[in-house]
């Protein structure tokens, strides 16, 4: 319609004035600092950044997934320190799990199947006749919701929300999971995992897969960093990495982490590397407990990380193998370091492991809290 027509008629005038006014008021709110102000992508995919001045973390709704993480090392240089790819879309055919939330149930399920309140369920056997993380697609390969979204401040944080299907991968009811990812602190990133059962029991047991590599994602390998671990058990498995049900201690193996050790000193005594769950040691009644540390001497970065799970995967990325990812870097076996807080893997179908089985009416809660350090060159 020309210009000269709109003033001609009062009534369109106005109806056009409005409608810009409207959707000048829905973009502002879209861009707030309350709102979801992050580069969109297909499907409703995007990048959501929290930077809160000192440290900078990026992540996806696809898989509720952290895609980057910024430190400053010894010499205030920064450097991401998570593994992952340049493309939100490479995410989608990712079969490492690259910095996702994993479930329904994380790790490995043995024969792919369990029973509940005497019911057989059968699910989806995604490696060989086992299920691994929540089957395909798992958590890991679907569009989370984001409820939350507040990018800078004292506290930056996103909520991202899924709802499960009763049935969905085989597991049984409906389920409301929310992940939410925090900075709150100078150095400290916070992932709380929550699900709510919506009619009847279902296990539940998240876990958040992130590979670490303090040197930065492209510095090599992780053989060269100390880490501590503060489980003096562990579940050992067959060879299909399924636990026997067993709970053994790792006095005399290579898998006692109990002081500080340098990776390839103790992963040299393994087939491949480290890849299974440990019983954490904690308090009774402390809600929150010591998992582990990690220090990279050359960046002078560290990492300390606490939980009130149960256990803890310890996996330094032994399957990896000429994965392209960000600037082109090629990633190799042991290119990062998983540590995975969660329920002990195959709970379901050992008695004697603390129970994954979330009753309605009860909440799933799960914490993890990352604590980094720079420690600066003596002078």
């Amino acid at each position: 319609m020309p210009i000269s027509m709109m003033y001609k008629s009062p009534t369109v005038f106005y109806t056009m004035m409005m409608m810009i006014i409207i959707t000048s008021f829905v973009l502002l709110c879209g861009s707030g600092a309350g709102g979801v102000s992050a580069s969109k992508h297909e499907d409703n995919i995007g990048i959501y950044e929290l930077n809160n001045g000192h440290f900078s973390v990026k992540l996806t709704n696809w898989g509720a997934t952290i895609i980057s993480l910024l430190l400053p090392d010894k010499n205030g240089k920064f450097a991401d320190v998570v593994l992952g790819y340049d493309s939100v879309r490479t995410y989608k055919n990712d079969s490492t799990y690259f910095g996702a939330i994993v479930g329904r149930v994380a790790n490995r399920i043995g024969g792919a199947r369990f029973i509940l309140n005497g019911t057989r369920y059968e699910l989806d056997a995604n490696e060989q006749q086992n299920m691994l993380h929540g089957g395909h697609p798992g958590f890991s390969d679907v569009v989370w919701e984001v409820t939350k979204y507040k990018r800078y401040g004292e506290s930056p944080r996103t909520m991202f929300t899924y709802h499960s299907f009763d049935g969905e991968e085989g597991f049984p009811r409906d389920l409301k999971v929310m992940v939410t990812y925090s900075l709150v602190g100078k150095f400290k990133l916070s992932v709380k995992m929550v699900a709510e059962s919506q009619n009847k029991a279902t296990p539940v047991n998240l876990a958040q897969h992130t590979y670490w590599n303090l040197g930065g994602h492209d510095s090599g390998d992780i053989l060269s960093e100390k880490i501590q671990i503060f489980g003096s058990h562990i579940t050992p498995t067959n060879d299909q990495l399924i636990p026997t049900g067993r709970i053994v201690s790792v006095k005399g193996t290579p898998y006692d982490l109990l002081e500080p050790r340098v990776i390839k000193s103790k992963i040299k005594e393994l087939t491949k590397g480290f890849d299974i769950n440990y019983v954490l040691d904690g308090e009774k009644g402390k809600k929150m407990k010591r998992v582990a540390v990690v220090w990279d001497e050359k960046s002078g970065r560290s990492m300390r990380l606490t939980t009130d799970a149960p256990g803890v995967q310890f996996y330094t990325g032994n399957n990896i193998e000429d994965v392209k990812g960000k600037g082109g870097y090629v990633y190799e076996a042991h290119a990062g370091l998983c540590l995975e807080t969660q329920g002990f893997p195959d709970s379901v179908n050992h008695p004697n492991f603390p129970s994954q089985i979330v009753n309605p009416g009860q909440v799933y809660k799960h914490h993890m809290l990352f604590m980094f350090s720079i420690h600066q060159e003596s002078k």
